[in-house]
Protein backbone atom coordinates (compact mmCIF):
# COMPACT_ATOMS: atom_id res chain seq x y z
CA UNK A 1 0.00 0.00 0.00
CA UNK A 2 2.65 2.47 1.25
CA UNK A 3 4.49 1.46 -2.27
CA UNK A 4 1.16 2.47 -4.26
CA UNK A 5 1.04 6.14 -2.48
CA UNK A 6 4.55 6.45 -3.27
CA UNK A 7 4.21 5.10 -6.51
CA UNK A 8 1.24 7.72 -7.23
CA UNK A 9 2.95 10.91 -5.31
CA UNK A 10 6.20 10.28 -7.83
CA UNK A 11 3.85 10.15 -10.55
CA UNK A 12 2.00 13.27 -9.81
CA UNK A 13 5.20 14.85 -9.20
CA UNK A 14 6.35 13.85 -12.85
CA UNK A 15 3.46 15.96 -13.95
CA UNK A 16 3.62 18.47 -12.29
CA UNK A 17 7.45 18.84 -13.23
CA UNK A 18 6.52 18.00 -17.20
CA UNK A 19 3.47 20.84 -17.23
CA UNK A 20 5.97 23.21 -15.64
CA UNK A 21 8.45 22.72 -17.91
CA UNK A 22 6.27 22.58 -20.88
CA UNK A 23 4.59 26.29 -19.56
CA UNK A 24 8.35 27.59 -19.15
CA UNK A 25 8.95 26.48 -23.07
CA UNK A 26 5.79 27.96 -24.69
CA UNK A 27 6.82 31.28 -22.41
CA UNK A 28 10.28 31.26 -23.63
CA UNK A 29 9.27 30.53 -27.04
CA UNK A 30 6.39 33.45 -27.03
CA UNK A 31 9.21 35.95 -25.82
CA UNK A 32 11.81 34.91 -28.50
CA UNK A 33 8.95 35.11 -30.57
CA UNK A 34 7.96 38.49 -29.55
CA UNK A 35 11.26 40.01 -29.77
CA UNK A 36 11.78 38.09 -33.61
CA UNK A 37 8.85 40.06 -34.51
CA UNK A 38 9.39 43.45 -33.06
CA UNK A 39 12.83 43.54 -34.62
CA UNK A 40 11.44 42.23 -37.81
CA UNK A 41 8.37 45.08 -37.64
CA UNK A 42 11.02 47.65 -36.97
CA UNK A 43 13.56 46.42 -39.86
CA UNK A 44 10.56 45.88 -41.77
CA UNK A 45 9.35 50.23 -40.92
CA UNK A 46 13.22 51.16 -41.50
CA UNK A 47 12.80 49.24 -44.42
CA UNK A 48 9.17 50.65 -45.69
CA UNK A 49 11.06 54.18 -45.12
CA UNK A 50 13.33 53.86 -47.07
CA UNK A 51 11.85 52.79 -49.97
CA UNK A 52 8.97 54.67 -50.12
CA UNK A 53 9.31 57.28 -53.10
CA UNK A 54 8.83 61.71 -52.26
CA UNK A 55 5.57 63.61 -51.72
CA UNK A 56 4.21 63.49 -55.07
CA UNK A 57 2.62 67.01 -56.69
CA UNK A 58 2.63 68.12 -59.98
CA UNK A 59 4.76 71.07 -60.68
CA UNK A 60 3.19 73.87 -63.23
CA UNK A 61 5.05 74.92 -66.10
CA UNK A 62 5.22 77.70 -65.03
CA UNK A 63 5.21 80.59 -61.97
CA UNK A 64 2.19 80.48 -60.47
CA UNK A 65 2.87 83.38 -57.65
CA UNK A 66 -0.59 85.83 -58.50
CA UNK A 67 -2.28 87.36 -55.18
CA UNK A 68 1.52 87.40 -53.22
CA UNK A 69 4.60 89.24 -53.43
CA UNK A 70 7.80 87.95 -51.79
CA UNK A 71 11.12 89.02 -51.38
CA UNK A 72 12.66 85.71 -52.05
CA UNK A 73 14.80 83.77 -54.63
CA UNK A 74 12.53 81.05 -54.82
CA UNK A 75 9.59 79.10 -52.59
CA UNK A 76 6.90 76.64 -52.92
CA UNK A 77 3.31 75.92 -50.99
CA UNK A 78 1.96 72.96 -51.08
CA UNK A 79 -1.78 71.80 -49.60
CA UNK A 80 -0.62 68.96 -48.04
CA UNK A 81 -4.01 66.87 -48.00
CA UNK A 82 -4.62 67.46 -52.13
CA UNK A 83 -0.87 67.64 -52.79
CA UNK A 84 -1.95 70.54 -54.98
CA UNK A 85 0.63 73.54 -55.73
CA UNK A 86 -0.59 76.73 -54.24
CA UNK A 87 2.29 78.74 -55.06
CA UNK A 88 5.35 78.47 -56.77
CA UNK A 89 7.97 80.80 -57.86
CA UNK A 90 11.22 79.49 -59.55
CA UNK A 91 10.68 76.19 -57.78
CA UNK A 92 12.66 74.47 -60.43
CA UNK A 93 16.21 76.38 -60.49
CA UNK A 94 18.71 74.63 -58.52
CA UNK A 95 20.26 76.46 -55.56
CA UNK A 96 22.52 75.63 -52.55
CA UNK A 97 20.63 74.70 -49.65
CA UNK A 98 22.74 75.23 -46.49
CA UNK A 99 21.63 73.79 -43.35
CA UNK A 100 18.49 72.47 -44.97
CA UNK A 101 21.06 69.46 -45.75
CA UNK A 102 21.19 67.84 -42.67
CA UNK A 103 17.44 66.74 -43.01
CA UNK A 104 19.17 64.27 -45.28
CA UNK A 105 22.10 63.43 -42.72
CA UNK A 106 19.46 63.08 -40.13
CA UNK A 107 17.37 60.35 -42.07
CA UNK A 108 20.77 58.24 -42.94
CA UNK A 109 21.91 58.97 -38.88
CA UNK A 110 18.38 57.44 -38.23
CA UNK A 111 18.00 54.41 -40.76
CA UNK A 112 20.75 53.07 -38.09
CA UNK A 113 19.90 54.88 -35.09
CA UNK A 114 22.18 53.89 -31.98
CA UNK A 115 20.88 56.78 -29.62
CA UNK A 116 23.06 55.70 -26.31
CA UNK A 117 26.10 55.43 -28.31
CA UNK A 118 28.94 57.87 -27.43
CA UNK A 119 30.89 60.07 -29.89
CA UNK A 120 33.48 62.88 -29.54
CA UNK A 121 34.82 65.85 -31.25
CA UNK A 122 37.32 65.61 -33.13
CA UNK A 123 39.63 68.47 -34.16
CA UNK A 124 38.33 67.64 -38.27
CA UNK A 125 35.16 67.94 -36.68
CA UNK A 126 36.09 71.81 -35.43
CA UNK A 127 37.86 72.99 -38.57
CA UNK A 128 36.38 75.88 -40.32
CA UNK A 129 33.51 75.79 -37.96
CA UNK A 130 33.72 78.39 -35.26
CA UNK A 131 29.77 78.56 -33.68
CA UNK A 132 29.13 75.69 -32.45
CA UNK A 133 28.17 74.95 -28.97
CA UNK A 134 30.83 72.03 -28.93
CA UNK A 135 34.57 71.83 -28.26
CA UNK A 136 37.37 69.35 -29.58
CA UNK A 137 37.13 66.50 -27.20
CA UNK A 138 33.54 66.90 -26.30
CA UNK A 139 31.25 63.89 -26.05
CA UNK A 140 27.68 62.79 -26.34
CA UNK A 141 25.31 60.58 -26.95
CA UNK A 142 24.53 60.18 -30.98
CA UNK A 143 20.60 61.27 -29.49
CA UNK A 144 22.26 64.55 -28.29
CA UNK A 145 24.20 65.40 -30.80
CA UNK A 146 20.97 64.41 -33.32
CA UNK A 147 19.47 67.18 -30.98
CA UNK A 148 22.48 69.53 -31.75
CA UNK A 149 22.42 68.89 -35.36
CA UNK A 150 18.29 69.82 -36.10
CA UNK A 151 17.77 72.24 -33.48
CA UNK A 152 20.58 74.50 -33.42
CA UNK A 153 21.83 73.42 -36.88
CA UNK A 154 25.06 72.26 -35.25
CA UNK A 155 28.21 72.14 -37.82
CA UNK A 156 30.44 70.24 -35.48
CA UNK A 157 27.64 67.63 -33.80
CA UNK A 158 26.62 66.94 -37.48
CA UNK A 159 30.48 66.06 -38.57
CA UNK A 160 30.51 63.94 -35.55
CA UNK A 161 27.48 62.20 -36.68
CA UNK A 162 28.64 61.53 -40.26
CA UNK A 163 32.26 60.12 -38.88
CA UNK A 164 30.18 57.61 -36.64
CA UNK A 165 27.78 56.23 -39.22
CA UNK A 166 29.71 55.87 -41.68
CA UNK A 167 33.59 55.57 -40.72
CA UNK A 168 34.68 58.75 -42.73
CA UNK A 169 32.99 61.93 -44.37
CA UNK A 170 33.64 60.23 -47.71
CA UNK A 171 31.64 57.10 -46.95
CA UNK A 172 29.04 58.65 -45.37
CA UNK A 173 28.05 60.71 -48.21
CA UNK A 174 27.97 58.34 -50.44
CA UNK A 175 24.92 57.31 -48.19
CA UNK A 176 23.36 60.12 -48.20
CA UNK A 177 23.60 60.37 -52.17
CA UNK A 178 21.97 57.06 -52.22
CA UNK A 179 19.19 57.73 -49.66
CA UNK A 180 18.37 60.99 -51.98
CA UNK A 181 18.26 58.87 -55.35
CA UNK A 182 16.13 56.67 -53.05
CA UNK A 183 13.39 58.91 -52.31
CA UNK A 184 13.38 60.39 -55.69
CA UNK A 185 14.90 63.95 -55.13
CA UNK A 186 15.91 64.42 -58.71
CA UNK A 187 17.29 67.72 -58.57
CA UNK A 188 19.37 67.11 -55.41
CA UNK A 189 22.81 66.11 -54.49
CA UNK A 190 25.22 66.59 -51.58
CA UNK A 191 28.85 66.77 -51.27
CA UNK A 192 29.22 66.87 -47.50
CA UNK A 193 27.09 66.53 -44.10
CA UNK A 194 26.49 70.12 -42.70
CA UNK A 195 25.60 72.24 -46.09
CA UNK A 196 28.48 74.34 -45.46
CA UNK A 197 29.82 73.45 -48.85
CA UNK A 198 27.86 75.37 -51.18
CA UNK A 199 27.51 72.56 -54.26
CA UNK A 200 25.05 71.04 -51.47
CA UNK A 201 22.11 71.94 -54.06
CA UNK A 202 18.61 71.36 -54.62
CA UNK A 203 15.22 73.19 -55.59
CA UNK A 204 12.19 74.51 -53.33
CA UNK A 205 10.17 71.28 -54.81
CA UNK A 206 12.99 69.30 -53.83
CA UNK A 207 13.21 70.50 -50.60
CA UNK A 208 8.96 70.57 -50.25
CA UNK A 209 9.57 66.31 -51.10
CA UNK A 210 12.11 66.30 -48.70
CA UNK A 211 10.72 67.47 -45.74
CA UNK A 212 7.33 65.19 -46.29
CA UNK A 213 9.48 62.30 -46.63
CA UNK A 214 11.48 63.41 -43.08
CA UNK A 215 8.05 63.66 -41.46
CA UNK A 216 8.22 59.23 -42.15
CA UNK A 217 10.65 59.70 -38.94
CA UNK A 218 9.46 60.22 -35.74
CA UNK A 219 12.40 61.78 -34.43
CA UNK A 220 12.75 63.83 -37.13
CA UNK A 221 8.94 65.33 -36.54
CA UNK A 222 9.22 65.52 -32.98
CA UNK A 223 12.81 66.84 -32.51
CA UNK A 224 12.63 69.68 -35.16
CA UNK A 225 9.18 70.77 -33.84
CA UNK A 226 10.81 71.35 -30.47
CA UNK A 227 11.34 74.81 -28.68
CA UNK A 228 14.78 73.72 -27.31
CA UNK A 229 16.23 71.07 -25.59
CA UNK A 230 19.15 70.81 -22.69
CA UNK A 231 21.18 67.91 -22.70
CA UNK A 232 24.62 67.07 -20.40
CA UNK A 233 27.88 66.25 -21.88
CA UNK A 234 29.36 62.69 -21.41
CA UNK A 235 33.18 63.53 -20.35
CA UNK A 236 32.57 66.40 -17.92
CA UNK A 237 30.12 68.30 -16.20
CA UNK A 238 28.57 70.53 -18.49
CA UNK A 239 24.70 70.65 -19.30
CA UNK A 240 24.07 72.41 -23.03
CA UNK A 241 20.93 74.32 -23.95
CA UNK A 242 19.64 74.96 -27.07
CA UNK A 243 17.12 76.88 -28.87
CA UNK A 244 15.93 76.12 -32.25
CA UNK A 245 16.44 78.28 -35.06
CA UNK A 246 13.44 78.12 -36.83
CA UNK A 247 11.40 80.69 -34.98
CA UNK A 248 8.07 79.77 -36.38
CA UNK A 249 7.87 77.17 -33.43
CA UNK A 250 7.53 80.48 -31.48
CA UNK A 251 4.21 81.37 -34.04
CA UNK A 252 0.78 80.85 -33.54
CA UNK A 253 1.18 77.67 -35.98
CA UNK A 254 2.25 74.51 -35.26
CA UNK A 255 5.08 73.81 -36.56
CA UNK A 256 5.26 69.30 -37.69
CA UNK A 257 8.44 69.35 -38.94
CA UNK A 258 11.14 71.86 -39.90
CA UNK A 259 14.70 73.25 -40.92
CA UNK A 260 16.53 76.16 -41.60
CA UNK A 261 19.43 77.04 -43.36
CA UNK A 262 22.11 79.98 -43.88
CA UNK A 263 25.42 80.46 -45.84
CA UNK A 264 26.18 83.42 -47.82
CA UNK A 265 25.74 81.56 -51.22
CA UNK A 266 22.37 80.46 -50.22
CA UNK A 267 21.01 83.70 -48.35
CA UNK A 268 18.35 82.24 -45.57
CA UNK A 269 16.26 79.36 -46.16
CA UNK A 270 13.71 77.51 -44.40
CA UNK A 271 11.43 74.28 -45.32
CA UNK A 272 8.75 73.20 -42.77
CA UNK A 273 5.46 72.07 -42.69
CA UNK A 274 3.03 73.86 -40.59
CA UNK A 275 -0.43 73.13 -39.33
CA UNK A 276 -3.06 76.08 -38.43
CA UNK A 277 -5.58 76.23 -35.66
CA UNK A 278 -8.33 74.05 -37.86
CA UNK A 279 -5.94 71.55 -38.26
CA UNK A 280 -5.02 71.99 -42.70
CA UNK A 281 -1.35 71.52 -43.29
CA UNK A 282 0.45 73.11 -45.77
CA UNK A 283 4.35 72.52 -46.93
CA UNK A 284 6.22 76.09 -47.28
CA UNK A 285 9.57 76.14 -48.71
CA UNK A 286 11.39 79.42 -48.91
CA UNK A 287 14.74 80.01 -50.15
CA UNK A 288 17.27 83.07 -50.45
CA UNK A 289 15.45 85.16 -48.66
CA UNK A 290 18.13 88.47 -47.81
CA UNK A 291 17.83 88.45 -44.13
CA UNK A 292 16.86 85.73 -41.13
CA UNK A 293 13.69 87.44 -40.34
CA UNK A 294 12.86 88.17 -43.92
CA UNK A 295 12.39 84.34 -44.15
CA UNK A 296 10.06 83.54 -40.86
CA UNK A 297 8.42 86.60 -42.18
CA UNK A 298 7.63 85.90 -45.35
CA UNK A 299 7.31 82.13 -44.56
CA UNK A 300 4.12 83.64 -42.12
CA UNK A 301 2.89 85.43 -44.64
CA UNK A 302 2.89 82.50 -47.70
CA UNK A 303 1.64 80.07 -45.33
CA UNK A 304 -1.52 82.46 -44.03
CA UNK A 305 -1.71 83.05 -47.88
CA UNK A 306 -1.97 79.57 -48.02
CA UNK A 307 -4.77 78.35 -45.96
CA UNK A 308 -6.63 81.56 -46.87
CA UNK A 309 -6.45 79.92 -50.63
CA UNK A 310 -7.59 76.46 -49.11
CA UNK A 311 -10.56 77.87 -46.82
CA UNK A 312 -12.13 79.55 -50.03
CA UNK A 313 -11.81 76.42 -52.50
Amino acid sequence: MDQILRMKRLLTSMKFKLVLLTVVGLAAIFVVFHNFVSTESALRLIGEIENRKAFEFELPDSNLCNGIRLNLKSAIAIDNESHEVLYCYNADNIVPIASISKLITAMVVLDNYQPDSIISISAEDSFGSSRSIFRTGDQATVRDMLHASLIRSDNRATRALARFMGGTIDNFVVKVNEKIHNIGLENTVMYEPTGLDDRNRSTAADCAKLINHAMLYQEITRITSLQQYSFSLTNRKKIKNIVNTNKLVFSKYKILAGKTGYISESAYCLTTIIEDEKGKKVTVVVLGAPGPQTRFREARRLAAWAFSRIEKS
